[in-house]
């Protein structure tokens, strides 16, 4: 048992790891003008299904929980857009379609706010919080 533990302690250190060196590239990436960035993200206004492997479930939490964890750790702002184009970077690795949306909203003093979320099947992993409060602008889809 103990040589489980460990190999479950070092595929979540690994996870984190990869997680923070994503999150740094997305900051980057977030830097540089969006149309440059946007033919990364895949193919635009295209959705990917909303259907998963049940082998891919558990990996798809683990991913999200790590890009979630890491993000409160980073020494630059790792917000919606920066988790999700992380996120969306260790599901393609991992060979798992992904779709980015990004929405707009006015916020009560009438100042355009934006959201980015990801999804990957039925799983919303990053941005899910608050998407239904924003009007969807741009959807990216990455199918492999």
């Amino acid at each position: 048992m103990g040589k489980l533990r460990k190999f479950i302690a070092s595929d979540i250190k690994l996870l984190l790891a990869e997680a923070f060196i994503y999150l740094g590239w997305a900051r980057i990436l977030k830097a540089l003008p969006f149309a440059k960035v946007a033919p990364g993200l895949g193919v635009s206004l295209k959705e990917t299904s909303y259907q998963t492997s049940f082998q891919d479930d558990e990996l798809i939490h683990k991913i999200a929980s790590a890009i979630r964890i890491m993000s409160r750790h980073t020494l630059w702002e790792s917000k919606c857009l920066v988790m999700a184009i992380a996120c969306m970077k260790m599901l393609e690795r991992r060979q798992i379609e992904s779709t980015l949306y990004l929405g707009t909203m006015k916020n009560e003093q009438g100042k355009m706010n934006a959201h980015a979320w990801l999804r990957t099947g039925p799983h919303y992993l990053t941005g899910a919080e608050i998407m239904e409060r924003y009007t969807v602008v741009g959807i990216f889809g990455k199918s492999l």
